[in-house]
């Protein structure tokens, strides 16, 4: 039985915490509780289910079960460890689904779909697709981030998309292509069943085994479909925006299909035809040639709205749309379809012509909560830029108001940004927007003094500092802004459904970079997609003067701490509950000798946290000032640590967590490895209890 921890303080609001009656629905565990009456809940927890990569279809990453518990959380160790190894797993970006007695996952870079006993970690079978150049083309290979899931007449089926752009079904019993869904893929190997060519549903000219000819454009995908109402929806993902230095690409549609038989139902253009909402956002033409705008990130759906979200990024090149004037509908956006027609519902633009990355990182959080003196479905969208945006998810109108506030212009030639962009009137931002000089670190006035030399070839500045090109007029290396990943894909945002409370992970990251001539920057990348260079691109690949990002001498971050949070952010107010740093100090921070004789408190680890919600705890995995891997139980309504152990591997992306045969499981994300913890170890049966 482990002790309570103190832990890091926890900075808190001075608004006191309203009490509110439970929101959340009854899971199917606490349905059969109340139907066998004497039953307790804890022994009607034989089984929990974690069906989607963000645990349900509303992305909370939150489970009903109760046997890990803050008095027990010491007792966790090893369950058992999945090596994908052979399957040449690296990346660790997929979580893990447990549905019917399984798990499900993806793993490599030939995406191997692979189904494991929940109590041993035993391969049970995988399936990999059969080689293609689009394949071997594919720039996000080893980034699945995990399977969908559904039942077919009574039958499980597990839903995949590839590197290569296919949608496959597979019996969840056998891994077998599934029988009587998609068409015969004129390639050899393929299965004649089971299968969805997607690249001829969006409407461009493609060769099965080579894919898009590269000079019209780049699909991929990164993240699972989901399965919504009988309809599975296709995200994609484009080649990174950093990477090019051509304008021409293809839109990245969003595609459904019917669950079922794999037919076709819909297309939602991304960037919008003539005739079409958004269409006049995109000036010059420029919707006949640039493309990009993908759902890279997962999806979340409400199947009682019937309604699927997607979150989009930005248009074609990062950093630079001098070709694209406009506000550039729907990049960086949140869009809510119809799942059986396709039909936009709502929308919201995060940014307005995106140059600065801020592509929306992590599926939306939908949570009830209580608005006004009502219950509202409620649906939050952590950012890169680190705010949160609160919407009333079946009307998409703003729980609370989002300004547009002025923002600097651009300096570049040929670009022109929007005047305004969108900020919440609530929640407050939860990491500093911007950068200025009374933001760097000043524990000794030398470190001071040396932070702000560090950054003198280098334009700071508020939040959506503009880029810069390399002949600015104001003689700078290049344009510095933060945050530019507060959330990113290494720490999903999870939510409490019975109290309305989300919890951000985030980080005080800042990014650095320079413009120059397409022509020049085309020399250097690694692709040929398009044909007709940008008048100016990122420097990504470039060497001298305009390469790198500015240091302090000492190693030392250049701003004050914390360098990574947990913020607790109640839905209900908008107020922000408490934040705690994420882990301990790094040893290389508290024994940096500029730091001899100074207490710099808890920094944080610069690292986001993937996180867990139970009913009695907060989960976060991150490190101990030694660089030891440790689980921390945190109390939801104070911040307070209440217990920690150490763990194998240190872990990122994400954790799910599932209960079989009465055995409560944490799954950790470790690199290319699965690690599970649990009360009871290896030997763990339903006899053990």
């Amino acid at each position: 039985m482990t002790t309570e921890q103190a832990g890091p303080d926890p900075v808190r609001n001075d608004s006191p915490r309203k009490h509110r009656a439970p929101l959340g629905v009854l899971t199917r565990v606490m349905l059969a509780a109340l139907l066998l009456g004497a039953a307790s809940l804890s022994v009607a927890q034989d089984t929990v289910e974690w069906t989607h990569l963000g645990g349900n279809a509303h992305h909370t990453r939150s489970t009903p079960a109760t046997y890990i518990t803050p008095e027990n959380f010491g007792e966790l160790k090893t369950a058992w460890v999945w090596d994908g190894a052979s399957f040449e797993a690296g990346s660790g970006r997929a979580t893990p689904s447990y549905v019917d007695g399984k798990l499900f996952t993806v793993a490599g870079p030939r995406r191997h779909v692979v189904a494991m006993d929940p109590m041993t970690g035993e391969t049970l079978w995988s399936y990999r697709e059969p080689n293609t150049f689009r394949w071997e083309y594919s720039m996000r290979a080893d980034y699945g981030k995990g399977v969908a899931y559904a039942e077919v007449d009574g039958k499980g089926v597990v839903y995949i998309i590839s590197p290569a752009f296919f949608l496959t079904a597979l019996d969840a019993d056998t891994g077998a292509p599934l029988e009587g869904f998609g068409e015969p893929v004129p390639i050899e190997g393929f299965a004649q069943t089971g299968v969805v060519d997607l690249l001829a549903h969006l409407g461009h000219e493609f060769d099965p085994y080579f894919g898009i000819p590269k000079e019209v454009g780049y699909v991929t995908s990164s993240s699972p479909p989901i399965v919504v109402n009988g309809v599975v929806v296709v995200g994609n993902s484009a080649e990174q925006g950093y990477n090019q230095s051509r304008i021409e690409n293809i839109p990245g549609d969003i595609l459904a299909f019917d669950a079922k038989t794999g037919d076709f139902k819909w297309k939602f253009n991304v960037i919008p035809r003539p005739g079409e909402f958004g269409h006049e956002t995109w000036e010059n033409d420029a919707w006949q040639y640039t493309g990009d705008v993908s759902p890279w990130a997962p999806l979340s759906a409400d199947p009682e709205l019937g309604l699927v979200y997607a979150v989009t990024n930005p248009p074609t090149v990062d950093y630079y749309g001098g070709f694209s004037p406009g506000d550039n509908l729907f990049g960086t956006s949140v869009i809510a379809l119809d799942v059986q027609t396709g039909e936009r519902r709502w929308h919201f633009q995060l940014v307005h012509h995106d140059v600065w990355n801020y592509d929306i990182p992590t599926a939306p959080v939908l949570i009830d909560v209580q608005h006004e003196g009502r219950t509202v479905k409620a649906l939050a969208q952590a950012t890169k830029q680190a705010m949160l945006f609160a919407f009333n998810r079946e009307t998409g109108e703003p729980l609370w108001p989002i300004e547009e506030r002025p923002v600097p212009p651009s300096l570049v030639p040929g670009e022109k940004l929007s005047p305004t962009q969108p900020f919440p009137t609530k929640p407050l931002p939860y990491e500093p927007g911007g950068l200025s000089e009374d933001m760097l670190i000043d524990w000794t006035p030398q470190l001071r003094e040396q932070a702000i030399a560090a950054l003198a070839d280098w334009q700071i500045g508020p939040l959506y500092n503009p880029p810069l090109h390399r002949d600015n007029p104001l003689g700078k290396r290049g344009a510095y802004w933060c945050p530019s990943g507060g959330s990113n894909i290494t720490g999903p945002a999870a939510a409490d459904p019975e109290t309305g409370v989300v919890f951000v992970t985030s980080r005080m990251g800042c990014s650095a970079n320079q413009l120059l001539p397409g022509e020049e920057a085309d020399l250097r990348y690694m692709t040929d997609n398009g044909t007709t260079t940008t008048g100016l691109t990122p420097a990504r690949y470039a060497n001298g003067p305009g390469a790198g990002s500015p240091r302090h001498p000492t190693g030392l971050p250049l701003w004050k701490p914390p360098y990574s949070r947990i913020t607790a952010i109640d839905l209900n107010t908008g107020e922000h509950l408490w934040y705690i740093p994420v882990g301990e100090t790094p040893d290389r921070i508290k024994n940096n000798p500029a730091l001899a004789g100074i207490d710099v408190g808890n920094t944080g680890t610069g690292a986001h946290a993937p996180m867990l919600v139970t009913p009695s705890m907060l989960v976060y995995a991150s490190e101990t000032s030694d660089g030891t891997p440790h689980l921390f139980a945190i109390d939801k309504a104070s911040g307070r640590e209440l217990a920690r152990v150490a763990v194998p591997e240190s872990s990122a992306y994400g954790m799910m967590s599932y209960v079989h045969h009465g055995e409560h499981y944490i799954v950790l994300q470790t690199g290319p490895r699965l690690t599970a913890m649990s009360l009871h170890g290896p030997v763990a049966t339903a006899e053990a209890h």
